[in-house]
């Protein structure tokens, strides 16, 4: 790639420093003001945009050996809530630990929080299980059966929850958690699966190297959901993102990743064609991770090759930041796209500030 035929740099190095180890996740809050980072050394830490102060990182638990997987802030930034390799859950409020729900030695890799209010969900062995932490009580647990849950997603209005793995995907009716879920059969393990930001779809990475898409409503029918299915792909894919934003047909856009390429998805205007694909090539080792800015079709991706990509209108490269020593781990856009974060393999975090073009 010629890098001068690039436009000029729009996101300039803001903040840089290297933790203990491996970085696992990162969340900006809400409100965009500080930024969630965990290690696999089992650090919780924040990091806030403070110019005129020496101090920026703030760590909510020191490094203990065990790793912290994941970690997410509640719709109304309350709350922050960690998971990971010793079983518990903990919940901070205002920087203070107010919650935590012993699970060993089950491990917790997957939480997600409810769009509309404080209730977490995690996956808990074969189980789907929702805390209200403010309470302590154990509002659901939900038996996925067929497997470990593998993925987690709410639909956007909160109603549904919606959990995958082994045999694909089942929704349950959180209003009416004790009826009988809504079942996506896919004959493979579903890996990754998520929720369009306006509700209309559910996409999953499948084993078997596929992708597909159902129309939530046709789903939640219990009609046939008869889902788009997309084959093809090089390797596994392994992860995918939609846009907030979506086109002239009314659909988000949806990016996937499989090997070193990432196919984006266009839902086209003939519902005889369904969703149509383009391939994207800069990388040159496995891409990790795709974000979409919100409320764009800017898409970040980052690799194993040190390179986050920064791509126009999710076509093509627009800025490629580098300058880390090992291969990237985890991304995270600021609520306001004004920044963008990044984790390595070997701990180094950076945030990226957008500035003027010259």
């Amino acid at each position: 790639m010629n890098l001068s035929t690039l436009k000029s740099q729009e996101f300039q190095l803001h903040f840089s420093d290297t933790l203990s180890d491996y970085i696992t996740d990162m969340a900006w809050s809400p409100d965009g003001e500080t930024l969630a980072v965990t290690t696999s050394n089992g650090e919780v830490l924040l990091w806030r945009d403070r110019e005129l102060e020496h101090l920026q990182i703030e760590y909510l638990q020191i490094g203990s050996g065990e790793s912290v997987d994941c970690l997410a802030f509640s719709h109304d930034g309350q709350f922050l809530a960690v998971g990971g390799q010793d079983g518990r859950v903990k919940v901070w409020r205002d920087n203070q630990l107010i919650a935590t729900l012993e699970n060993a030695p089950l491990w917790i890799d997957r939480l997600s929080w409810s769009p509309v209010n404080n209730h977490l969900a995690f996956g808990l062995g074969r189980d789907l299980q929702v805390w209200n932490p403010e309470t302590g009580q154990v509002l659901a647990k939900l038996n996925f059966s067929n497997s470990s849950v593998l993925g987690i997603d709410w639909s956007c209005d909160g109603k549904y929850i919606a959990a995958s793995g082994h045999r694909g995907i089942k929704v349950w009716d959180y209003q009416n958690p004790k009826e009988e879920p809504y079942i996506f059969d896919i004959p493979s393990a579903t890996i990754a699966m998520e929720w369009s930001p306006d509700g209309k779809y559910i996409a999953s990475c499948n084993m078997g190297n596929t992708l597909t898409v159902v129309e939530a409503k046709l789903l939640l029918s219990r009609q046939d959901p008869d889902p788009w299915v997309m084959r093809g792909f090089p390797g596994k894919v392994r992860e995918l993102t939609w846009s907030e934003a979506t086109t002239e047909t009314g659909a988000p856009i949806l990016a996937t990743v499989s090997m070193d390429g990432i196919i984006v998805w266009e839902k086209s205007a003939d519902e005889s064609v369904g969703w149509e694909s383009r391939v994207l090539t800069n990388h040159i080792d496995i891409v990790r991770t795709v974000s979409f800015a919100p409320q764009s079709f800017l898409l970040a991706s980052a690799g194993a090759d040190g390179w986050l990509c920064l791509w126009e209108e999710a076509q093509q490269v627009s800025q490629l930041l580098t300058g880390v020593s090992s291969g990237f781990s985890c991304i995270s856009w600021h609520p306001k796209a004004t920044h963008i974060a990044a984790g390595t393999e070997t701990g180094e975090l950076r945030v990226w500030k957008k500035g003027r073009t010259q």
